[in-house]
């Protein structure tokens, strides 16, 4: 099967970008044909690169909306569709999910949509999310099926009257493992905590900090993996609050599982969310959660089993909840384990694989696609076929934010 993936950015390394990298990887490891477009050079590309993928660096797909732009990268994904003749698009993120739908249902090729957390989930502003769920609306039109990283996300989409119910899918994000050299050791002291968040309107840094700035009578050290706009007044709150010789802000990183091995406690302390894919790293790692109960993340972390959750925005329960984690070595070990046999009961990339690909040839063999017309020109954005590159056996993941 050749199959086409659309994503809108490649100048970081983030949730969906991870997802779509894994799979592409662990696809063309079975045998399928496998190409990429997406806005753009950058970190993800360079990783497509080396594990062997072929992309197509599209000039116009970009985040902002800007409707001249957003029309070129509309005629761009079309003639680029067009060439690589894919037997199935598969759409991520915002941007791309809209155009690559548009664009694949005019050539007559079937498409789906994953949808990574939705743009109206609870936490967005309300006047974006009411724009944002009618866009979806219209858009879901286009698709023959989307898929929804959570059944939170699945029951939210089918509650705002997104599509029907035998158009939406949930399949949990998965993970490709690690070696266990790897592993965590969560019952070391004194802990280590680390958060693996780009510093945007998503994260909430600023209810951690506040909880940890109660918390400078124990010993602790943070890191914080990411980058972003927000990371310069997390700077000036952690000073204010006498936090600034426990936290390291590590910036983008390409080495998180390296980090996490090196950890005891993993925080993902957010506005909202879809379903965490650091979350999934740190349950593979052998550590314990501490969480924000917001999106779909108390369907992998279950409160007092391989971790604990908090209110969004809730300084007093994190506080209290820190200070269980820290007091007790014992605790974080048998969360962390724990944590670790759920992540290989249900996270794996396999089990996701399976799942998607079984989709894959519903869609396939669901409806005939149209040919695709001769008389469209050849795009000008070159498909990028990289020099031969090796894949491991073990790929591990390296997201900057979840």
């Amino acid at each position: 099967m050749r199959i086409a993936y659309i994503i809108t950015r490649s100048d970081a390394i983030g949730g969906a970008l991870v997802h779509v990298r894994d799979f592409s990887i662990a696809m063309q490891r079975c045998g399928h044909d496998v190409v990429v477009l997406t806005g753009g050079t950058g970190p993800f590309t360079e990783q497509l690169s080396h594990h062997g993928i072929r992309y197509v660096a599209l000039r116009w797909l970009r985040r902002p909306i800007n409707p001249w732009a957003d029309l070129c990268a509309l005629r761009e994904i079309r003639r680029s569709l067009a060439e690589v003749a894919p037997d199935l698009v598969s759409t991520h993120s915002a941007k791309a999910g809209w155009l690559g739908r548009l664009a694949a249902w005019s050539l007559g090729i079937p498409v789906i949509f994953t949808a990574h957390g939705w743009a109206f989930t609870d936490g967005i502003p309300k006047g974006a999310a009411f724009v944002y769920k009618w866009a979806e609306r219209l858009a879901a039109r286009f698709a023959d099926r989307i898929i929804t990283v959570s059944e939170y996300d699945r029951d939210l989409a089918l509650d705002s009257r997104i599509a029907s119910t035998d158009k939406i899918v949930a399949v949990h994000n998965g993970m490709p493992d690690v070696l266990p050299e790897l592993y965590a050791k969560p019952d070391r002291t004194p802990p280590h905590l680390i958060m693996v968040a780009r510093f945007e309107e998503q994260k909430d840094h600023t209810t951690l900090l506040h909880a940890l700035g109660r918390l400078l009578d124990r010993e602790w050290t943070l890191e914080l993996i990411g980058d972003g706009p927000l990371q310069a007044s997390a700077r000036a709150l952690a000073d204010r609050l006498g936090l600034t010789e426990r936290i390291f802000f590590a910036g983008a990183r390409n080495d998180v599982a390296e980090r996490m091995r090196d950890a005891q406690i993993f925080l993902l302390i957010s506005n909202w969310e879809g379903f965490p894919r650091s979350i999934l790293e740190a349950m593979r790692a052998g550590l314990p959660v501490l969480a924000s109960a917001v999106g779909g993340v108390t369907e992998s972390v279950l409160e007092g089993v391989n971790g604990m959750t908090v209110r969004r925005g809730d300084v007093e329960s994190l506080f209290a909840k820190l200070v269980m984690l820290l007091d007790s070595p014992g605790l974080r070990a048998r969360l962390g384990a724990e944590g670790r046999a759920r992540y290989e009961r249900l996270f794996t990339i396999e089990r996701m694989l399976d799942k998607t690909v079984d989709l894959y040839g519903q869609v396939t063999s669901g409806r005939a696609h149209r040919e695709v017309p001769a008389a469209i020109p050849a795009p000008s954005s070159a498909v990028h076929l990289p020099s031969a590159a090796r894949v491991p056996h073990n790929v591990r993941s390296h997201s900057i934010s979840s």
